[in-house]
């Protein structure tokens, strides 16, 4: 890694407020980027030092053409995103401005000389397997409830081959798939957290009966936020790869593994806990590899379940001290 790689380079982050965002600028400060952070709606969920924030919607080319001048390099971490419930119920809610935030930014970048645009894809891409999922494993066929959100990351995925190898001045792109990330500033509302930040939530706020959607038996591959970015910081450093790549834990648990962690790091050993069956569940099974990262990067992973568990059970109990996530918002 070319630890001097993102140094003096002016370095746009569109969901700056959000998860990844918020984890990715902490990081590139520490790198000595100069960053500049796209605001919607929500203000910054901590102050970061010598960051410039520009509110802009991104659903609206002047304002993509606008928060691309000047910049190096874009990491496009803007998307419209949700928990089981929402993907159940209202699927289509990640198509349209997901698709038209994609398109205009990377437009803006190219017009706007973008040296480097690297879009958070998903693993929602892949097929419902038994084994675990590699770059080439892609068949165009979708877990039925992630048939809308896979094919939007997939055509998403396909705008920027477009820009990097199918135009005559190329604009160099990086896909990322990432596992399913969990950590601090994540959404933890009610109406949009996924599985491990309701969990969290639940844990923390001493739920009795503990009401788990779905029997616990789902298999996913869970990655701290710290690892992952680390993954995401290193790979991006790279301007002879273009991925796709996994960024993934490469260890898949079920959600009963994680419920059991999450009571002896709250030694809460006699839990009462309601599987609710009745509740929104997604993809039973989704295992993914990461040898690729590993091969070409050297990539590992620094935590494990309990001890990335456990930082962010800490971290929610004392940045939540005084409010609730839909305080928040």
């Amino acid at each position: 890694m070319n630890k001097d790689y993102f140094k003096n380079k002016n370095v746009l982050v569109t969901g700056s407020t959000g998860f990844i965002g918020t984890n990715l600028i902490k990081k590139l400060k520490e790198s000595g980027a100069n960053v500049i952070g796209v605001i919607y709606k929500k203000k910054p969920q901590i102050d970061i030092q010598d960051v410039t924030y520009i509110t802009a919607d991104l659903t609206k080319p002047e304002d993509c053409n606008l928060v691309c001048k000047e910049i190096d390099i874009v990491f496009m971490c803007a998307a419209n995103s949700s928990g089981a419930s929402v993907m159940e119920t209202t699927p289509l809610a990640h198509l349209t401005p997901n698709v038209v935030m994609n398109s205009l930014m990377l437009e803006a970048a190219y017009k706007n000389n973008v040296k480097k645009f690297i879009f958070i894809s998903s693993n929602t891409v892949y097929p419902v397997t038994d084994y675990p999922v590699g770059e080439n494993d892609v068949t165009y066929e979708f877990f039925h409830k992630y048939h809308i959100v896979g094919w939007m990351k997939l055509f998403s995925e396909k705008m920027c081959e477009m820009y990097l190898s199918h135009i005559k001045n190329p604009m160099n792109t990086l896909i990322v798939r990432p596992g399913n990330i969990y950590g601090p500033y994540d959404k933890y509302n009610k109406k949009e957290s996924k599985v491990i930040a309701a969990l969290i939530r639940r844990f923390a706020e001493k739920e009795s009966p503990l009401n788990v959607w779905g029997d616990g038996q789902d298999i996913k591959d869970f990655i701290f936020i710290d690892d992952f970015i680390d993954g995401l910081i290193l790979v991006a450093s790279d301007d002879g790869f273009n991925g796709p790549i996994n960024i993934s834990s490469g260890e898949s648990v079920t959600i009963k593994k994680v419920i059991d962690t999450l009571c002896e790091i709250t030694k809460q050993s006699n839990l009462e806990i309601f599987y609710d069956s009745n509740k929104p569940t997604m993809i039973p099974v989704r295992l993914m590899s990461n040898k690729l990262a590993q091969s070409l990067f050297n990539f590992k992973i620094n935590h494990s379940l309990f001890q990335g568990l456990k930082k962010t059970y800490d971290w929610y109990k004392v940045f939540y001290l005084k409010n609730k996530p839909e305080d928040l918002d």
